[in-house]
């Protein structure tokens, strides 16, 4: 077990329960270690209060390769193996189910990015999942089909998923999912209308910035 991919994942687990992101059991976190191989939160595991043995590892060709006294993988295996498998540039993967952010996978809303210059970058590209059983071999596929299209996923009537090219990165774009869906749910029932950026400004902030480079999605 490599100990730094553990302890960036434990840091991870307390900074999505401080800031409202997660609570309690619900959800699981993983991230890649070498090869095919990557960590993810055993099942049951409190994702504020991860030790180095609330961890199995994982290897995308054999399953499970190891853990700490009998402790199983979480449930949600299969569609964090399909990010893996479809998206060799992510090295984080986050699924929690936030307050504001769950409300809107619950929903038919669809949430702009073109407000300011961190939901342009994160929340480019959102995808909705339609409900699966959790930790099916049908969510999976599901999750599978659109792990190409986007870097966030509403998972209908369940949570978010939220995957990207390391733990810090995915950590602060499920942040910025859950303040940006905040805010679009405050300004609805405030009767505030929020305005969004012309394309024309989002499109040069993703292309001429140098904020980020700008991710490959495909169609």
């Amino acid at each position: 077990m490599e100990t730094s991919v553990w302890q960036q994942l434990q840091e991870a687990g307390r900074y999505m329960l401080n800031h409202g992101l997660a609570w309690g059991n619900a959800g699981n976190i993983s991230a890649r270690t070498h090869g095919d191989h990557y960590l993810i939160t055993a099942s049951g595991t409190d994702l504020g209060e991860l030790d180095e043995n609330d961890f199995v590892e994982c290897s995308l060709s054999a399953g499970a390769t190891s853990s700490v006294a009998g402790k199983k993988p979480s449930k949600e295996v299969p569609m964090h193996q399909a990010i893996y498998e479809s998206r060799p540039d992510v090295g984080a993967v986050l699924h929690a189910s936030p307050f504001y952010s769950t409300m809107l996978a619950c929903s038919g809303e669809r949430l702009p990015s073109e407000w300011f210059v961190e939901t342009m970058y994160y929340l480019e590209r959102i995808e909705r999942v339609p409900y699966y059983h959790p930790g099916s071999r049908e969510l999976g596929d599901a999750v599978r089909e659109k792990a190409r299209k986007a870097n966030v996923l509403f998972l209908e009537n369940h949570g978010v998923l939220v995957y990207d090219t390391n733990v810090k990165e995915a950590r602060m774009a499920m942040h910025t999912l859950e303040m940006a869906c905040k805010m679009f749910v405050t300004a609805k029932s405030s009767g505030i209308t929020l305005r969004a950026l012309p394309e024309d400004v989002v499109q040069s902030f993703l292309n001429e910035s140098g904020y980020r480079p700008r991710r490959g999605y495909s169609e």
